[in-house]
């Protein structure tokens, strides 16, 4: 019988401010390499990384919740000038966390050594 993915929780921030702007800036990358680069993917990885903040001050640290947070608060965000919506950008915010932490998107097991964000 498979066993359940395990929560992922990231380790308290040590720079919060700093781990906002990475995010925001690796986001925006994300996001001109998936089509084209456009003007709007610039505010949506500002808001996304806003959520994130915002969140994590809350005391929030647990991936799935952070990603149910971001998708809910980008509905109001207007995706008209955009190829993406918000589950899209809430999985790849996902992706990217999953990424810095070395840990596996399908399986939730690491798969290399821990790199800080």
């Amino acid at each position: 019988m498979n066993e359940p993915i395990a929560a992922i929780t990231l380790p308290p921030s040590q720079n919060l401010e700093q781990e906002g702007e990475w995010l925001k800036q690796t986001l925006h990358t994300w996001l001109d390499e998936q089509f084209i680069p456009e003007a709007v993917n610039e505010t949506i990885a500002q808001r996304a990384a806003q959520i994130y903040i915002r969140q994590r001050l809350e005391g929030e640290n647990d991936v799935g919740s952070l990603v149910i947070a971001i998708v809910t608060e980008m509905e109001s965000f207007d995706f008209s000038k955009s190829f993406f919506g918000g589950f899209a950008i809430a999985n790849a915010v996902s992706d990217l966390l999953l990424d810095s932490l070395g840990i596996e998107r399908c399986c939730g097991r690491e798969k290399f050594t821990h790199k800080p964000l």
